[in-house]
């Protein structure tokens, strides 16, 4: 597998240069009523659904490292695993999501995108196959009743 770029430090860096866009000022405010509770429970949501999906991880005692998906012990498809294969990525772009309105920018929006996509082609497309093969016809099943994101 060639990943050089753990997804949190992907998540750093987008929600950097977020920031910097935002300080830079290159596009229209957002600015509304509730905007930084909007915002906090992105932020929210983001932490309560990476924590229940470490958890799971835990619980079933397989690795939680995306660095070496073919470390997986077992392949874990149950809780919020129903709903979406990858809710620590999920998570993730919730938080950005929350940065995004906190920091009420529309140019901010770009990098969410260019999160999505580099996290799919770079990460988690990567860990698809590595599971496929680990795991066979299992993985290849709960692909096609599982969405990717959501």
């Amino acid at each position: 597998m060639r990943i050089s770029v753990p997804p949190v430090a992907q998540t750093i860096i987008a929600g950097a240069l977020m920031w910097l866009i935002h300080r830079v000022d290159l596009g229209p405010a957002l600015a509304f009523s509730g905007q930084r509770l909007v915002a906090a429970g992105f932020v929210l949501a983001g932490f309560l659904i990476g924590a229940a999906a470490v958890a799971a991880f835990v619980k079933q005692k397989t690795t939680v490292n995306p660095m070496a998906p073919e470390s997986a012990s077992k392949l874990v498809t149950d809780g919020l695993f129903r709903i979406s294969r990858n809710p620590m990525y999920l998570a993730m772009l919730l938080l950005l999501i929350g940065w995004a309105v906190w920091l009420g920018d529309i140019a901010t929006v770009p990098p969410l995108i260019g999160f999505v996509w580099f996290m799919t082609a770079f990460q988690i497309k990567p860990e698809e196959e590595a599971l496929r093969e680990k795991f066979g016809e299992a993985y290849a099943d709960y692909c096609r009743r599982t969405r990717r994101w959501i």
